[in-house]
């Protein structure tokens, strides 16, 4: 047995134990079911017993509240629907989801990626899929579901192993997740439970972070991705996969027709119209505060809307060009369609509310941020290594939670107060989360995503690959990318430019 043989056996074997406990965990809404219980009964023992701390934000005593009490259950009865219909991520996710399905259902989104890949040299192949890998996240899911298989046809267009284009185009979708050079759904799905999280905290909606809040870095985190995992996959996985001896693919799967150039040229030139009444609009001080500023205008505050009428207005110009769309009951047809795959979702959203509800009802969130606070003054563990740590936390979470949403709903009611104790500020701290969420999706085994990219290589690249396969080769990707961000991310704070507009790193407590 070759000592490449013995490590491959090692890593699978590994790779089946973790598998095989994360296959013990129960599906999102079940899992939020069982910590609404736990937070439930530790609620009850923290009133029971008398435990009180002060809120350094408002000067006041903290008492958790007790679920089992008469005041419990009305709480219960008044709130249960409002806690799912007050959930901040549902009317996001879905306004988002609902524009780009514009986009998706016309073509006009795999028109685009197949366009973009199309004539590029061999040497910059790996860079280009790994950076619309990571921009194509404006799309949510669906970059996961289409950018592996066409990446696998470019690769083999320029003499590469379409396994490794696969992995590439995996890695960029869920590794660069975060990152994008827009706002995208993940900004305004985590502003949302930050903005929760903020509010529960000092006890109203005063204070808010915009969903451009990390944005700058994310403008930059993007060209990194893409950098990094173009050149992890040139040196390190290509050479582990070796040469493909398979047949050729038809190169023609990446052509695009002339309607489908119309269509895109129609629809670019709906996007400019539509950008230039923006600006029009804010130059005229209509879309922008009184001194002509962007932070705190009004385009900024309504960036969700402007986003949906942009992506409807492409997506729908796309469609009726190529006749995709060919009446309205053609576009009903592709709201509905989207729609309908975001069951899973809301129900998510309806048990995650309840959990989140709860949580900030009782004040155990306010209570563990304020222990653990002290806790790590006490220690005098604060500055650039907590931040460090808080980040391989996320990430080691990140391996048996794969929903980003499902793991800050659980994180942001305590460690956004937390670190603002502290003095960081609470975009920060969501910045922080976002690093240690994404590099290790691309090797999450409880991803669904991964299961689908091992489907498509088995059936048509390599029968003999496992999920082993996969996972080792992405390994090297998710750990040298989560080591250049953090490096990437104390760079930028030792320069003290900010991560979002008007969003730094520090604030101090509202008094």
């Amino acid at each position: 047995m070759s000592e490449k043989t013995l490590k491959k056996n090692l890593v699978d074997r590994f790779l089946d134990g973790v598998e095989k406990a994360c296959s013990k965990l129960p599906p999102p809404a079940i899992l939020f079911c069982w910590l609404f219980v736990i937070v439930a009964v530790l609620g009850a023992i923290f009133t029971l017993t008398g435990v009180t701390m002060t809120n350094p934000a408002t000067q006041k005593e903290v008492i958790s509240q007790n679920l089992f009490t008469k005041d419990g259950i009305l709480w219960f009865l008044n709130n249960m629907v409002r806690n799912f219909t007050g959930f901040a991520p549902l009317g996001l996710v879905l306004t988002m989801t609902l524009a780009i399905g514009f986009c998706e259902e016309s073509g006009m989104l795999v028109t685009l990626i197949r366009s973009s890949l199309r004539n590029v040299p061999p040497a910059i192949v790996p860079y280009l899929i790994a950076f619309i890998g990571t921009n194509g996240n404006i799309a949510s899911d669906t970059a996961m579901i289409v950018i592996p298989p066409l990446a696998a046809i470019v690769y083999i267009g320029v003499k590469k192993n379409p396994i490794v284009g696969m992995l590439v185009g995996y890695a960029g979708a869920q590794a660069g997740f975060s990152a994008n050079l827009m706002i995208a759904g993940t900004d305004s799905l985590l502003q949302g439970l930050t903005n929760t999280a903020i509010a529960a905290f000092i006890g109203n909606d005063s204070i808010k972070i915009d969903v451009t809040a990390n944005w700058y870095f994310m403008i930059a985190s993007t060209f990194l991705c893409a950098l990094v995992i173009g050149y992890v996959s040139i040196k390190i996985v290509e050479p582990r996969f070796g040469e493909y001896k398979g047949a050729e693919e038809d190169s023609t799967a990446i052509q695009i027709t002339p309607a489908e150039k119309s269509g895109l040229k129609v629809s670019a030139l709906a996007a400019m119209i539509f950008i230039g009444i923006l600006l029009v609009g804010f130059f005229t001080k209509v879309l922008s505060t009184k001194d002509g500023k962007f932070v705190g205008s009004p385009l900024l505050a309504g960036i969700i809307p402007v986003l949906f009428l942009l992506f409807s207005i492409v997506g729908i110009s796309y469609g009726i060009k190529t006749g995709s769309f060919k009446n309205v009951k053609d576009i009903n047809k592709a709201m509905v369609k989207q729609m309908s795959a975001m069951g899973a979702y809301v129900i998510f959203c309806f048990f995650c509310g309840q959990f989140q509800g709860l949580f900030n009802w009782t004040n155990l969130g306010t209570m563990l941020a304020i222990k653990g606070a002290n806790f790590l003054k006490g220690l005098n563990f604060t500055g650039i290594p907590m931040c460090v740590v808080f980040i391989f936390i996320c990430a080691g979470v990140n391996l048996i939670i794969s929903s980003g949403s499902a793991k800050w709903a659980i994180f942001a009611p305590i460690f956004v107060p937390m670190f603002w104790i502290l003095g960081y500020h609470p975009g920060f701290t969501q910045l922080l989360y976002r690093l240690g969420d994404s590099p290790f999706n691309a090797i999450a085994p409880t991803s669904p995503y991964i299961w689908m990219v091992l489907s498509v290589i088995q059936t048509k690249y390599d029968k003999d690959s496992n999920i082993g396969t996969l996972i080792s080769g992405m390994l090297p990707i998710a750990i040298i990318l989560q080591v250049i961000w953090i490096v990437f991310v104390i760079l930028w704070m030792v320069t003290g430019v900010n991560i979002g507009p008007g969003v730094g790193y520090y604030m101090q407590l509202p008094v």
